[in-house]
């Protein structure tokens, strides 16, 4: 996996190279207030999902994503976003349904706190998660329930005011693994084994009981920004990553009857 940051570009028409992954961080908490204009892009369906929530905080972050997901999809697919539609598969998992030569992209969507990493590709399953590294959860115990035996020896060779940077490093990458594979929680935790070392680009250790799939994936650690930890796991080896980290471009929503 190797990694480039170009500079600032806008999200109008975007390419994607076929060996190519391009990962989008969006800073949601400066962005949620458009969201008037975010509503738009919208669905019938993501629109009334968003208004369900019942915190605003909640609903301008789950407007704000998903906004962006559209534009970003439509720059890629060369659509306009809002007539981009969504299927799901029986773990929640969402796919665009393209059209007749569109581009086969493929997408994956974390966001946590105050950032959203947003992945796509093509042709190439993958997943993506971000964790704020301020969460107030009780590692230790979350670690003996769902680490496996491995994971809990790395993490308790750590020294204490280590420990905590290294559990949200462990389960981003464990929460990318199952994204990208699609099997959600119904593949326990302790079946894979990850590395729990800071920028590791090559974290997959060991899965059970197939031990030949870890070689079929590539999993690592991903820019997230100051305060987040963030990882991304595609299926094969080779291709490369190319990360906007910095603050990204507000996406433009269309004026009624533009394509």
């Amino acid at each position: 996996m190797h990694i480039t940051s170009p500079a600032y570009e806008c999200a109008a028409s975007l390419t994607l190279p076929a060996n190519e992954i391009q990962l989008w961080r969006v800073d949601v908490e400066a962005a949620a207030s458009g969201e008037a204009r975010w509503r738009q892009l919208l669905s019938g369906d993501e629109q009334a999902r968003a208004q369900a929530y019942r915190f605003s905080a909640d609903r301008q972050r789950y407007t704000t994503v998903r906004a962006w997901l559209r534009t970003l999809l439509g720059a890629y697919a060369g659509r306009d976003p809002r007539e981009l539609v969504f299927s799901y598969s029986d773990k929640g998992k969402p796919a665009l349904i393209p059209r007749g030569g569109d581009p086969e992209i493929q997408f994956n969507v974390s966001h946590s706190g105050g950032a959203s990493l947003l992945a796509f590709t093509q042709g190439r399953d993958l997943g993506v998660d971000v964790e704020s590294l301020h969460r107030n959860i009780e590692h230790d115990a979350i670690a003996r329930r769902f680490f496996s035996t491995r994971e809990q020896e790395q993490l308790s060779e750590l020294r204490p005011q280590d420990r905590s940077a290294a559990f949200f490093r462990c389960w981003t990458r464990k929460e990318a693994y199952l994204k990208a594979t699609g099997a959600g929680l119904s593949l326990p935790l302790e079946q894979f084994d990850v590395s729990l070392v800071g920028g590791d680009t090559d974290s997959l250790l060991e899965t059970r009981p197939d031990p030949v799939e870890a070689s079929l994936w590539t999993l690592g650690e991903v820019p997230a920004g100051a305060g987040y930890v963030g990882a991304l796991c595609a299926r094969g080896k080779g291709w490369r990553l190319k990360s906007w980290s910095d603050q990204a471009p507000e996406p433009s929503t269309p004026k009624p009857g533009s394509k």
